[in-house]
């Protein structure tokens, strides 16, 4: 169960200052820069990929939006009771904890991918369907091991839609983004994630390093900020992908109530083509809540003691009979 703890703005801004060290004054951006700086929402039900009804099909029209709005509430409304009991089981919490948003994105596009223009995610490689065999193979094998062969975000080590890139998820869909002249700090509030990026031209950190979250530099591209980030473990994969993807996002102010971020995912050992998601971005009053999710939790403790409970009655099974 999430946990979500009041962080005031102007705390937040304190950390931001001190963890940059080097800003004259903590908060203040370039005057010749834009002011991306604020608290924004990107929760939409608009999915990553075109559905296969939608296919070739790259815009709604008002009237569709609104419908596909309709539907897709009625069906992820979490308060329905109909299926049986497994099936409400499956649904988890109820309506009231997600916040998955209940519009479409303003350009009313039916996918969140804008390149390849099928609105999908390119097929992988050869190399990359071989790794991806042999992920699942050894997840079969060993996957209720120990803690460290659960998933990253059982371990509260990287939460989905947090770090890089930024794609909405299930709640929490809100990024707070501070700017000082020699740094941008990101804070995503799912997993209470916060990245703070250079601006200053130093390289990339050596490839003999990875990172969680990769490796973050940027820089100003006229009125876009562009962030390109490499060096990812192998451990953290996005859609797949390997420890070489490029990342490159861009932030755009769109107007005063809107920031544009994009995303291009550029990964040749993964994807036969590059490909790039576009979110508008909302202004939103916040304030950013902590997600505070807790590793050491009785859910993990029930995994691995339900995976030594079956592998006991296994034992217990192949023994003869008296």
């Amino acid at each position: 169960m999430k946990c979500r703890i009041l962080i005031l703005l102007l705390s937040f801004s304190a950390a931001i200052g001190s963890a940059a060290g080097q800003t004259k004054k903590a908060g203040r951006r370039p005057p010749s820069t834009p002011d991306i700086q604020g608290i924004w929402n990107f929760a939409t039900i608009t999915p990553l990929e075109r559905p296969a009804e939608l296919a070739g099909k790259e815009f709604f029209t008002e009237q569709e939006a609104a419908q596909y709005e309709k539907d897709v509430l009625a069906r992820t409304n979490m308060d329905r009771r109909d299926g049986g009991a497994h099936a409400d089981l499956e649904r988890a919490y109820n309506d009231f904890w997600w916040d998955r948003g209940t519009k479409v994105v303003k350009t009313w596009r039916t996918s969140l991918i804008v390149d390849p223009k099928n609105g999908r995610i390119p097929p992988l490689t050869a190399a990359a369907k071989d790794r991806q065999a042999a992920r699942q193979a050894a997840n079969r094998d060993h996957e209720f091991d120990g803690p460290e062969n659960r998933p990253l975000f059982e371990r509260c080590l990287i939460l989905q839609g947090a770090g890089a890139p930024t794609t909405p998820t299930a709640y929490n869909n809100n990024t707070q983004i501070v700017q000082t002249p020699e740094f941008v700090a990101i804070h995503n509030e799912m997993g209470h994630e916060v990245r703070i990026i250079p601006l200053d031209g130093r390289p990339h950190l050596a490839q003999t390093v990875r990172q969680w979250k990769g490796d973050s530099r940027g820089h100003w591209d006229g009125d876009t900020l562009v962030v390109e980030t490499t060096n990812f473990s192998a451990k953290n994969s996005f859609r797949g992908s390997g420890p070489d993807m490029t990342l490159t996002e861009r932030f755009r102010r769109l107007d005063a109530d809107t920031l544009e971020y994009r995303f291009t995912v550029d990964d040749p050992d993964t994807f036969i083509q590059p490909w790039t998601v576009e979110i508008p971005l909302t202004r939103t009053p916040g304030p950013i809540f902590e997600y505070a999710c807790h590793e050491g939790n009785y859910g993990m403790q029930g995994v691995l003691a339900g995976a030594r409970a079956q592998e006991k009655m296994e034992v217990e099974a192949k023994k003869p009979a008296k």
